[in-house]
């Protein structure tokens, strides 16, 4: 039984992602490439890794227990990758950054210093819940999570991140505009734009909407906040985003921000890890330019 490390870390990718097409994607390979990497593995172990179904794709048992292993081997492969790349004139590495949608808004801000005196290093973000990113953190998928601070992290170490909170943008001549705040209930009459329905956000309001008993009247489906500014502009429907997109936003565009009175529209920003000291090299310096990032 040979599994290399591509097909570690394909089979962990499919995992992830709950599918061999997307953890193709994830793993820059074609489908057909990693669809016989998986049946290989199959074979050579003699059982079956994955259940498939129309859905997607789960682990067996016996993918469960390679996943665990598969993790740890990637992870020391890439510890040993950092510790030697002093010695080959210049450290490489990754990072993993598993995000909610509201942390998106500061992270270019937060990384662009970081990668540009760390040039070789690369960070990966991913968009999740945040009770998802604390349960794949505490599983060792990511190495850093930037959570919402209501979530429990357990035994997670945290530290905080930033403040911010979700507004409703609507265009400046729209007839919510001249209101300082309303409730999430009181507009869900009206027609959205919004991110993607499988972003988090998306699912996160989705959500909210469902437990009022009220369906997400999603008209638009776009790609950034700043494309649901620029909707919301043109009175195509009102958007739910940080208010620190549409303070940046309305320097060139005609929208306004109302406040959102529910509780949950307050979003205090937290990063979670599972051990400070564990953490590859250019993980734990992240963290840290992060934390004195801090304004």
């Amino acid at each position: 039984m040979r599994f290399d490390l591509t097909d570690l870390s394909l089979f962990r990718h499919v995992v992830e992602a709950g599918s061999i097409t997307h953890g193709a994607e994830r793993a820059h390979l074609a489908l057909a490439a990693a669809s016989t990497r998986i049946r290989n593995m199959e074979d050579a172990l003699g059982a079956p890794l994955l259940i498939r179904a129309r859905q997607g794709v789960t682990p067996t048992q016996a993918g469960r227990t390679l996943l665990q292993h598969a993790r740890t081997m990637l992870e020391q492969a890439e510890r040993l990758r950092e510790d030697l790349g002093a010695y080959a004139g210049g450290a490489a590495g990754q990072v993993r950054v598993l995000s909610n949608t509201n942390a998106t808004e500061f992270l270019p801000e937060a990384l662009s210093a970081f990668l540009a005196a760390h040039p070789h290093v690369s960070v990966d973000i991913e968009e999740r819940l945040s009770d998802e990113i604390v349960g794949l953190i505490a599983e060792g998928v990511g190495d850093i999570g930037i959570v919402a601070g209501t979530v429990d992290a357990g035994r997670l170490t945290t530290y905080p991140f930033r403040s911010d909170r979700f507004v409703l943008v609507v265009g400046r001549d729209h007839p919510l505009a001249k209101k300082a705040k309303i409730g999430f209930a009181e507009v869900l009459n009206l027609d959205f734009v919004g991110l993607d329905r499988a972003s988090a956000i998306q699912r996160f309001l989705g959500g909210k909407a469902a437990s009022i008993g009220r369906p997400l009247k999603l008209r638009v489906q776009m790609r950034s906040f700043d494309a649901v500014c620029r909707l919301a502009e043109c009175n195509v429907g009102v958007g739910v985003v940080p208010a620190s997109t549409v303070r940046r936003a309305a320097k060139t565009m005609a929208i306004k921000a109302v406040d959102l009175t529910d509780p949950w529209a307050l979003r205090e920003l937290t990063i979670c890890l599972r051990d400070f000291d564990a953490l590859p090299p250019f993980a734990r310096q992240l963290v840290e330019h992060m934390r004195a990032d801090l304004h």
